[in-house]
C-alpha cells in the first residue's frame, strides 16, 4: 500500500520533501494506517509528523478510551499529539445543527488552529470507500458537478494520501502490519445518514459491481476535472464581463449554461442556492431582482448584474477644496489640489438636486441624474458617488472623470485629482 500511496502523492502533489504534516487521528483503522504509512516515509521525505485528536464528548467512556489510545500510540511513535475536548451534543443543540455536522465543523476548526500554530499540512484518512459514500450522499441531496466530485485529494492545506485506497485494503494493511486500532460504536448505528449509506446502499451497489469504490473514484475524478474546466471558463467569463459597477449581462449569458451558472455562483458567493442561480440567469434577459440570503439582492438593470446589500444608512459628505487635500473615501484614497485663487467654491461632496454635468468631448450638458443613468451607475450607488462641484456644476465625478469645465482646468494644471485603492470603509480626512 505504501507504493500506492506514493503514486497518489505523485499524481496529486500532496506532500513533498521537508513538509510538516499533522495526521487527523481518531484512533480508528483508517487514521492509524495513515499515521503508520507517513511515519514509514518520514526519513525518505524528511517529514515532521504530528497528530491531532478531538474528543467530541459524544460516547462518554469510549471517547476517553479513544483519546487515551491516541496518546499511547503517538508516544510509541514518538509523535507529538495535539488534543482538545468539545461537548458536541451541547454545541449542536445550541446551534440547531445535527451532531454529525457540528462535530465535523468543530473538528476542522480544531485542525485549522493546530495547522496554523505548527505551520503544517493536515492529513486526513479519507479513502475511496468514504469517497463513494460521499458521492451517494451528495447525489441524494441533488448535487451539482461540484458535489459529484465528492472528496478531493487536496483542499487547501488538507491532504488525503489514502483517498485511492479502499476500506478493505486499509484493514488488510492493519492486519498484515499488526496495527491495533479502536472502533467507534456510532459507526454501527444507522442513526447517522452516512451509516445508512454504508450499511444499506453501498452493499447493494457492490452486488451490481464489486469494484464500486474504484468505479466511484473514477467518476468523481472525471467530475473534478470537468468542474476545474468549468470554473476556469467561469473565471474568464467574469473577467470579460466585468464593468465598473457589476457584470455585463449580455456577455455573461452568451456562455454555456454550466459556465454561466458557475460564474453567477462566484458572483453571489455563499448567498445563493441553485434555485437562486437559475432565477438570476433568467433575469439576465428580462431584468429584475432576486433576494438572496444575508440580506443581499442580485439585481439586473440596464444590462448590468450586481449584488447589493440593503442598508438604511444615509450618506452625506462635504469637503472644501481650496488648496491641497488628501482623504479616504470608502476604499479609495483621493489626493487633490487646486491652484487658482478664484476656486474657493470647489467642494467634494455627494449629489444634490439640480447638479449638472457637461461631457468634455460632446459639450452636451445634462442633469447629473441622466448622466449617471447613461453611465449605468447603479441607483443605490448614485447617492454615494463622490463629486467635485462648483455650486451645481459638476467638475469631476468618481468613476466617470472630468466634465468639460474640469477638463479645461486639468489641462492648464490648475486642478489635479488622483485616486488609489485603500483599505477600510469610512471617510477619513488626512491632516
Amino acid at each position: 500500500m505504501v507504493n500506492r500511496v506514493l503514486l497518489t502523492n505523485e499524481r496529486y502533489s500532496l506532500f513533498e520533501y521537508g513538509d510538516k504534516i499533522i495526521v487527523a487521528l481518531s484512533g480508528g483503522a483508517d487514521s492509524v494506517c495513515l499515521l503508520h504509512i507517513l511515519c514509514s516515509l518520514k526519513e525518505k521525505f524528511n517529514l515532521t509528523i504530528y497528530a491531532a485528536h478531538l474528543n467530541h464528548g459524544i460516547r462518554g467512556e469510549e471517547a476517553e478510551r479513544d483519546e487515551q489510545f491516541c496518546k499511547i500510540l503517538c508516544k510509541n511513535y514518538n509523535v507529538r499529539l495535539f488534543t482538545e475536548k468539545k461537548d458536541i451534543p451541547k454545541l449542536a443543540k445550541a446551534r440547531g445543527k445535527s451532531e454529525e455536522l457540528c462535530g465535523r465543523l468543530e473538528r476542522y476548526a480544531f485542525f485549522d488552529r493546530v495547522s496554523a500554530s505548527a505551520g503544517a499540512k493536515i492529513a486526513t484518512a479519507h479513502n475511496a470507500s468514504d469517497n463513494a459514500e460521499t458521492l451517494i450522499f451528495n447525489i441524494a441531496r441533488g448535487a451539482s458537478v461540484s458535489g459529484a466530485s465528492a472528496i478531493p485529494p487536496r483542499r487547501g492545506n488538507i491532504i488525503r494520501p489514502l483517498i485511492e485506497q479502499t476500506g478493505e485494503q486499509i484493514r488488510e494493511y492493519c492486519r498484515v502490519n499488526g496495527l491495533e486500532f479502536v472502533t467507534d460504536s456510532t459507526n454501527l448505528s444507522d442513526g447517522y445518514t452516512r451509516n445508512k449509506i454504508r450499511h444499506r446502499i453501498i452493499p447493494l451497489l457492490k452486488e451490481l459491481n464489486p469494484g464500486f469504490d474504484a468505479a466511484a473514484m473514477r467518476f468523481t475524478q472525471s467530475a473534478a476535472e470537468s468542474r476545474e474546466f468549468i470554473e476556469m471558463c467561469a473565471e474568464k467569463a467574469l473577467e470579460e464581463s466585468k464593468t465598473p459597477y457589476g457584470y455585463n449581462a449580455d456577455i455573461l449569458k452568451s456562455n454555456y449554461k454550466a459556465v454561466l451558472y458557475a460564474a453567477i455562483a462566484k458572483i453571489c458567493g455563499k448567498s445563493a442556492q441553485r434555485i437562486h442561480i437559475e432565477e438570476i440567469a433568467r433575469k439576465l434577459a428580462t431584468g429584475g431582482s432576486v433576494s438572496l440570503s444575508d440580506g443581499k439582492t442580485a439585481i439586473c438593470r440596464q444590462g448590468i448584474l450586481r449584488i447589493t446589500r440593503k442598508t438604511d444608512e444615509k450618506f452625506f459628505l462635504e469637503i472644501p477644496l481650496n488648496g491641497e487635500i488628501s482623504f479616504k473615501f470608502g476604499d479609495t484614497i483621493v489626493c487633490a489640489s487646486v491652484n487658482s485663487k478664484h476656486r474657493d467654491d470647489f467642494v467634494f461632496r455627494t449629489r444634490k438636486s439640480g447638479d449638472r454635468f457637461t461631457y468634455s468631448k460632446r459639450g452636451v450638458t445634462k442633469p447629473l441624474r441622466k448622466m449617471m443613468n447613461e453611465q449605468k451607475i447603479p441607483a443605490e450607488q448614485r447617492g454615494k458617488t463622490l463629486l467635485l462641484c462648483s455650486q451645481s456644476t459638476v467638475i469631476w465625478c468618481m468613476g466617470v472623470g472630468f466634465s468639460a469645465q474640469g477638463e479645461q482646468l486639468r489641462k492648464t494644471a490648475e486642478l489635479k485629482i488622483e485616486t488609489s485603492k485603500a483599505t477600510g470603509g469610512n471617510y477619513e480626512q488626512e491632516h
